[in-house]
């Protein structure tokens, strides 16, 4: 494993991927000797996106101290990665999405050190997991569960009884969407909590159950910090979304920033996360938040084409063989239906990027055992040769490739430097 410092970021010369006709065709002769299927992480290309997240939030906070960035860990699921992003000034602890993989990441191993600030995005239903935090005074420190209603609170106490286990550290989540006039619920369903009372309720149960400590808040803005702005070719789409965005925004700079101040009347809180990938200059501009989450702009899925404050470099990418030719105008790839979580739609699909002037054929799009590409180059391509793509969203590549081949740029020339295992080739399959 080579040694990943993401540390500095690229010169101008290692940018190649702002010229897609050399970019691409670098990563097939990088990997010409590798099989596809395969997956490749361009260091460059995340040293740049790393650094430039970290710009972004600076940027946003305005008068106020820098603002941390916590790694949403499943997008990216590549454990030497959040090893080497967490490496980098500005970086702080993991947001994780299950308790089995909080707990993996705390406890560390022999190839990783442990994570010791581990925040879990999503409520636990998993008992085996809490016993295993509960029963550790190392794992209890380290790791934080979430909730948002006192059914959470009665379920890990009917697993542990508050005298039987260690003190388990809480973060309260508070609904971020926005309930629009005439339009209603825009956003994401996740948490019950909306209003500043509910939010305060809450955290004066919390604090009288024994067992438990609230530490933390967190609210997630979907609908600023995951939709894309400037959908291409929706021009009276586009200019909806971004009214609904600067409503939405003023509204929950607001409604945070109140309901925030009332649970910290309750409670010592140690951090108040918010934001994504697609608000970092927004959420750090709120003086109620101490840290952002983010991750997804890491590794640049495609889903990010359609923001217009900015554009992540395609970090990650992965390669498909050319396997049949069906007729002259037609190319055939083995696989490619990695449909993108989400609403299904077009936007779901892996998106070609090389060679240009190829799309999926209506009938069959990307499919489970091949996607039929048409198109001008269609007709040029051969067997054995490789058609590069991006998944619509980051981390869920890595559930697709046991690792991703690292290339680097060395004597000014694409080259595989190694090999970083994602959670599925480290046998995790975290659900």
């Amino acid at each position: 494993m080579p040694d990943l410092d993401l540390t500095t970021p690229p010169v101008a010369a290692e940018r190649t991927w702002t010229a897609p006709d050399a970019f691409w065709p670098s990563l097939s002769a990088a990997t010409a000797r590798l099989d596809p299927p395969l997956g490749v992480l361009h260091l460059p290309a995340l040293r740049h996106n790393a650094h430039d997240m970290l710009r972004r939030a600076a940027r946003g906070a305005t008068g106020q101290p820098a603002k941390p960035i916590r790694v949403a860990s499943k997008s990216v699921r590549v454990r030497s990665v959040l090893d080497a992003v967490l490496a980098l000034p500005g970086y702080a602890g993991v947001l994780a999405y299950t308790l089995p993989e909080a707990l993996w990441l705390a406890e560390g191993d022999a190839e990783h050190p442990p994570i010791e600030d581990v925040v879990v995005g999503y409520p636990t239903a998993d008992r085996a997991a809490i016993r295993r935090l509960a029963a550790s005074p190392e794992l209890a420190a380290r790791v934080t569960l979430m909730v948002d209603s006192v059914a959470h609170l009665d379920f890990i106490d009917a697993v542990v009884a508050p005298a039987e286990r260690q003190t388990l550290r809480l973060c309260l989540e508070l609904d971020s969407s926005w309930l629009a006039p005439v339009i209603g619920h825009v956003g994401v369903f996740r948490s019950p909590v909306h209003s500043v009372s509910a939010a305060r309720e809450l955290a004066e149960t919390i604090v009288r159950r024994p067992g438990f400590a609230l530490v933390g808040m967190m609210g997630y803005e979907a609908q600023i910090a995951g939709q894309g702005d400037n959908p291409p070719g929706k021009p009276a789409w586009g200019a909806t979304l971004r009214w609904m965005q600067k409503n939405s925004r003023e509204e929950l700079l607001s409604r945070r920033g109140e309901a925030v101040a009332a649970v910290r009347g309750v409670a010592d809180l140690e951090f108040v996360n918010g934001g994504g990938t697609g608000s970092l200059e927004f959420t750090a501009s709120d003086p109620s938040v101490t840290e952002i989450a983010a991750g997804s702009g890491l590794f640049g899925g495609h889903l990010f084409d359609t923001y217009r404050s900015f554009k992540p470099a395609p970090a990650a990418s992965f390669a498909l063989p050319v396997v049949r030719r069906p007729n002259p105008e037609t190319a055939v790839l083995l696989g490619g239906g990695w449909i993108a979580s989400g609403p299904p739609g077009p936007d779901r699909l892996p998106k070609v990027e090389w060679p240009t002037g190829l799309s999926m054929v209506a009938r069959e799009m990307a499919g489970e055992v091949q996607s039929p590409l048409a198109g001008a180059a269609a007709g040029v391509l051969r067997i054995g040769d490789r058609v590069w793509l991006r998944h619509t969203k980051s981390g869920e590549l890595s559930e697709h490739v046991d690792g991703f081949h690292l290339v680097d740029t060395v004597d000014g020339r694409a080259r595989v430097v190694g090999e970083a295992l994602s959670y599925r080739g480290d046998g995790k399959m975290f659900l």
